[in-house]
């Protein structure tokens, strides 16, 4: 019999290591290094792989075999993000800020499909039955036939779902869930990582659709080993500020549909609301010109999202240096886009502030945005506004070429909806929609050249 061998595992990221250490050599924590033992089999010339096993059916791409359909859940946002709905037997990981909303909203999924008549099981190793089922009469969905349970072992909730498997297996969080298969305490690496492949291996078998919930780190990412991340089928993420109304529901991986598809909702007294057109949220009151304020047409997936960009500059009297703040876009962006309007267009912020937001906490990471920041800032320099009904998206390069971009004409089309009339871009290779003016520009100087009157 091997002899068991000693390993330490990081605690914060599951990272191994053969001797203890008190930094992870991975992600560099400090005291996360915890002991396992663990059985390794030792195989030698005497054993044969390729005897005593069972065979398994291969099948073709082509097969001709039914693929399996996606269960809505009644929340149409949540199956955008999901990629048209939960498919059985998948495994589906949510993570999230404390109070950001997880728990809410799978509740609220978790009714409506047992309203629709699929049976659903909601297990929470955080609160108990009557805790939960409070809850869902605040929600208004105290009539919603969900079989409720409080319960932290993976063992016992696997022996009491075995003879009727559900439909939907919610999990309240995969942090709190024990396996006595292996010692540790619940939450550490080894059970989180045991708990989780005992669960998705019984959603795999019984066609179930299987969601769990998972704790964040304070920086954002999902608690316990990385592993966890490679074993589920789908990672979403809920993003958003508990300061602020909105939440977005955004796909970080998706086996069975894009990762670029968002949810949006907005937190109300009832629960989270759907909010069918996330521009109203980022669009502030426009009825008056103000210098430095920029709209900018995101895409999120197949949808377009208008959001406004600000800028504020502050000329310095003495000799400090200046600062620069940015939130909710790349702060190396914004000094690129800054470097190019220096040396590219003359203009200087090397004795100003800049301070740079994106409105209603919403986060950009299109690179199409580099037009509509050039031109709050250049508008906020110069104390011009830009247009109130008009919008700006174009990439710009370290040369300041103004290039195309994806979905331009999607971006158009939102704007026009929403009342804009006039679009700065790059040069169009079809004309924009009916009520749309497109002043398009070769380069970023000329830009700044029209903002500030030189043409």
């Amino acid at each position: 019999m091997a002899k068991p061998q000693k390993r330490y595992v990081c605690q914060a990221c599951g990272g191994v290591a053969t001797r203890w250490q008190g930094q992870c050599a991975d992600c560099g924590e400090w005291n996360s290094m915890v002991e396992e033992a663990t059985n390794v089999t030792v195989f030698s010339a005497k054993h044969d792989l390729r005897t005593g096993g069972r065979a398994i059916t291969l099948v073709g791409l082509d097969a001709d075999i039914p693929l399996p359909k996606r269960w809505t859940t009644g929340i149409a946002e949540f199956d955008r993000a999901l990629g048209g709905g939960l498919v059985p037997g998948s495994a589906t990981l949510i993570g999230g800020d404390p109070g950001i909303g997880k728990s809410t909203l799978l509740l609220q999924a978790s009714a409506r499909m047992a309203m629709a008549g699929q049976p659903v099981a909601y297990i929470s190793g955080e609160e108990a039955a009557d805790q939960v089922r409070l809850r869902a009469r605040r929600l208004g969905l105290g009539q919603a036939p969900v079989q409720l349970a409080s319960a932290t072992s993976v063992r016992d909730i696997l022996t009491t779902l075995e003879k009727a498997p559900p439909s939907l297996l919610v999990i309240d969080s995969i942090q709190t869930m024990h396996s006595d298969l292996i010692e540790g305490a619940p939450g550490t690496v080894s059970q989180v990582r045991a708990s989780a492949q005992e669960l998705i291996r019984f959603a795999k078998e019984r066609g179930t659709a299987l969601v769990l919930v998972g704790h964040v780190t304070k920086d954002g990412s999902i608690a316990g080993p990385r592993v966890l991340e490679h074993m589920v089928d789908t990672v979403l993420s809920f993003e958003g500020e508990r300061s602020h109304q909105y939440r977005i529901l955004r796909a970080v991986k998706n086996r069975f549909g894009g990762t670029d598809e968002i949810g949006v909702f907005a937190m109300a007294e009832a629960g989270l609301d759907e909010v069918a057109n996330p521009s109203t949220l980022f669009l502030t009151d426009r009825g008056e010109e103000m210098s430095g304020a920029t709209v900018f047409p995101a895409i999120e997936g197949t949808r377009p999202v208008l959001v406004e960009i600000q800028a504020l500059i502050v000329r310095l009297q003495s000799g400090a240096t200046p600062r620069r703040a940015v939130v909710g876009w790349d702060s190396g962006r914004l000094a690129m886009i800054l470097a190019v309007l220096e040396a590219r267009c003359g203009l200087s912020f090397s004795t100003a502030e800049v301070y740079l937001n994106i409105s209603g906490g919403y986060r950009v990471s299109d690179p199409a945005a580099d037009l509509a920041v050039a031109a709050a800032l250049v508008s906020a320099l110069a104390e011009r506004p830009v247009p109130t009904d008009c919008i700006a998206f174009g990439e710009v390069a370290l040369s300041g070429e103004v290039r195309s971009v994806a979905h331009a004409n999607l971006r158009l089309k939102e704007a026009t909806k929403l009342g804009f009339g006039k679009a700065w871009g790059p040069k169009a290779k079809d004309g924009p929609p009916a009520g749309m003016r497109q002043e398009s520009f070769a380069s970023l100087g000329a830009l700044v050249d029209h903002i500030l009157g030189r043409r």
